[in-house]
C-alpha cells in the first residue's frame, strides 16, 4: 500500500508540473519548487505526520502567488525583491487572489487524504501486532504438554500414533490462551480496515483527490488572471509599486489548459488499485476469526487422527 501511494504521488506531481510546463511556461520553472513541496507535504501527513492538509495547500499558494503576480498578471515586472515576494505571500490570504478555488481544494484534499492517512497509520499498528505476537513464548506447562501430546507414546513403541483431535484442542488452547485473548481487537481490526478501504474507493477516493489537483490549481490562476486589475491596484496599495519594463507586456495572456488524455491515462494507470484494495480487505475478512480458532487450524490435517481410528489421548491409546 505504502508503494501505490508513492505511485500516486509521483505520477500526480508529474500531472501537476506539467500544467506549468504546457499553460503557464513563464513560471514552469519557479513553480516546481512549491509543487515538490506541496506533494512532500502530503506524503508526510498520509505517513503520520503532525501537519495538516489545509496548511500545506495554503503554504503552496502563498508560494504561487507572487509567481502568478509577476510573471502572468504583470509580466513587465523586472526586480521581484525578496521583501516584495514576501509582502505578496503574506498578504495573499487577506487579497484572495485564487477565490474559492484554494480553499475548496485544502477542503477536498482533507476529506480524501484523511481516509488514506487512518488506513496507513492502521497497517503500521497491524504490523506491530503481528510482530510482537510472531513468537510467543510457551510456558513450561506447554511444554510439557506437547511433548506428552506429540512424544510419549513412542515409550511405548508407539511411534505412528497420532493424538486424539480433542486432547489436541486441549493442548493448543491452553498453550494459546494469550493469544486467543486477542481475539476481540483483531475482529475490530478488521471491521476498521474495511470501512478506511471502503472510505477510500467511495467519496474519499485518493486517485481522483490527486488527479484534481492539476485542475484546481489551473481554475485558481485562471480566477486570478482574469481578476489582474483589481488585484494589481489592491497589491500597489498594500506592498508599493515594483519596477517596470517599459511598454509593459499585456496582463491578459490567459492560456487555456489543454488537458488532452493526461487525466484519463492517470485514471487508467491505477484503476486496478481499488481491486487491490477489495482483495486486500477479502483476504483480511478471511483472517477475522484466527485468533478464535487458531487452536483448530494447528490440530488440523496429519497432526491428529479425526476418523474413529486409535488415537492418543495423552494417557493411553484409546
Amino acid at each position: 500500500f505504502l508503494e501505490a501511494f508513492e505511485s500516486l504521488l509521483r505520477f500526480a506531481e508529474n500531472h501537476t508540473s506539467s500544467l506549468f510546463e504546457t499553460a503557464y511556461r513563464p513560471m514552469a520553472k519557479e513553480a516546481a519548487e512549491p509543487v515538490k513541496e506541496l506533494f512532500t507535504d502530503i506524503s508526510l501527513y498520509i505517513l503520520g505526520a503532525e501537519t495538516t492538509v489545509e496548511s500545506a495547500v495554503l503554504r503552496f499558494f502563498d508560494s504561487l502567488f507572487p509567481l502568478v503576480y509577476s510573471r502572468l498578471i504583470n509580466p513587465g515586472i523586472t526586480d521581484l525583491s525578496e521583501d516584495y515576494t514576501e509582502c505578496l505571500r503574506l498578504t495573499r490570504q487577506d487579497i484572495n487572489p485564487f477565490g474559492r478555488y484554494s480553499k475548496n481544494m485544502a477542503t477536498e484534499l482533507s476529506k480524501s487524504l484523511w481516509a488514506s492517512r487512518m488506513l496507513s497509520q492502521a497497517l503500521s499498528l497491524g504490523i506491530e501486532v503481528i510482530n510482537t505476537t510472531e513468537h510467543a513464548a510457551l510456558t513450561k506447562e506447554c511444554s510439557k504438554a506437547l511433548v506428552r501430546m506429540q512424544y510419549c507414546p513412542h515409550c511405548q513403541g508407539l511411534t505412528l500414533i497420532r493424538p486424539c483431535v480433542g486432547y489436541c484442542l486441549n493442548v493448543m488452547r491452553g498453550c494459546l490462551a494469550s493469544v486467543s485473548e486477542l481475539d476481540a481487537q483483531w475482529r475490530e481490526y478488521i471491521s476498521t480496515l474495511e470501512y478506511l478501504t471502503n472510505e477510500m474507493a467511495a467519496s474519499h477516493d485518493l486517485e481522483i483527490a490527486l488527479t484534481g489537483i492539476r485542475n484546481s490549481i489551473n481554475e485558481a490562476i485562471l480566477h486570478a488572471q482574469l481578476n489582474g486589475p483589481q488585484l494589481s491596484a489592491t497589491v500597489d496599495k498594500v506592498c508599493g509599486q515594483p519596477k517596470q519594463q517599459e511598454g509593459n507586456l499585456s496582463s491578459d495572456n490567459i492560456v487555456p489548459v489543454k488537458e488532452a488524455t493526461e487525466t484519463r491515462t492517470f485514471v487508467m494507470a491505477h484503476a486496478s488499485l481499488n481491486n487491490k484494495r477489495r482483495e486486500f480487505i477479502n483476504y483480511m475478512k478471511r483472517s477475522r476469526t484466527f485468533h478464535a480458532s487458531i487452536a483448530e487450524r494447528l490440530c488440523d490435517g496429519d497432526l491428529v487422527m479425526r476418523d474413529s481410528s486409535t488415537c492418543w489421548n495423552g494417557e493411553d491409546v484409546v
